[in-house]
């Protein structure tokens, strides 16, 4: 299996393009994040997403793949959340921004993103992952019930489908979801593999509704998941991901571009087994 450098998984701009993308969003990111510490002086701040190692999550929580979900209530409206960071699509995101687009294409809405569809063949292969968002308003944490999200990543060696050389014919990991009535988004994928200057991650959108998610003009927010370290070791000590231990050993949040400015928003629980799968929380706060 071929070890994905810097600029061969960045044919479009790469890790370049993300770094200018990102640069502007840094200094109203730490402004945002300043403004949240101060403002818990007068009122309860909840961080959404994860910090540290005491994460936490309202999202559904289980234990691995085959396991009964508890579910705890979404967010009330009677606090205030913080709104998690835009970042940048990256230069892969096949949603008519840079090259090809699958929002229009038929089947695209689903759930189970492993397959390739629209016509095209083939499956990606990996150690199973759910990921599980919560989509709740920054103003009142209420649950944004009928938002539509569109989620992507990487494969397991690090290939972007419709893009990266090998998959071009592939628009595998990628679909579109309609968040129910608690706010919620669930995808089944594969774990991602890490490929070279970037931390872990998976992209993704969120559009006012179903239909609105047929057109990138219409997206209200751009976003990225980073998943935990311990759940990426233990992935990636399994066969077929070779090629993400060492690219792993090169990068950390703190010197990732997109998370190095601060993770706790973005960091998703992962809870499971590289032989069960894992399933990936976070409650993701938006502009309603």
């Amino acid at each position: 299996m071929a070890n994905h450098h810097h600029d061969d998984h960045h044919d479009f701009g790469g890790l370049h393009r993300d770094l200018l993308a990102t640069g502007a969003e840094i200094g109203r990111r730490r402004w945002l994040r300043m403004a949240a510490v101060f403002g818990s002086a007068v009122g309860t701040i909840q961080l959404i997403g994860c910090s540290g190692d005491t994460p936490t999550s309202p999202s559904a929580t289980v234990a691995d793949t085959t396991t009964t979900t508890t579910t705890t209530p979404p967010p009330t409206s009677s606090s205030t959340c913080s709104r998690v960071p835009e970042e940048t699509a990256g230069p892969y995101p096949a949603d008519g921004s840079n090259g090809p687009t699958v929002l229009s294409t038929s089947g695209v809405v689903r759930s189970d993103l492993r397959s390739s569809f629209g016509g095209l063949n083939g499956t990606a292969d990996g150690v199973p992952l759910t990921v599980v968002l919560t989509i709740v308003s920054s103003t009142t944490c209420a649950p944004l019930a009928g938002r539509a999200v569109y989620l992507w990543h990487c494969d397991r060696p690090g290939r972007c489908s419709l893009y990266s050389s090998g998959v071009t014919n592939q628009n595998y990991l990628r679909g579109v979801q309609e968040a129910d009535a608690s706010g919620r988004v669930t995808f089944t994928s594969v774990f991602p593999g890490c490929y070279s200057g970037r931390w872990p991650h998976i992209h993704f959108e969120v559009f006012p509704g179903l239909s609105a998610a047929a057109n990138v003009g219409n997206k209200v927010a751009t976003l990225q998941i980073a998943l935990p370290k311990d759940a990426c070791d233990a992935v990636y000590a399994t066969s077929g991901y070779e090629s993400s231990v060492r690219n792993l050993a090169q990068v950390s949040l703190a010197s990732d571009n997109v998370f190095s400015d601060g993770s706790a928003l973005e960091l998703a629980t992962a809870i499971g087994s590289p032989s069960g799968g894992y399933t990936a929380t976070l409650t993701v706060a938006v502009a309603a």
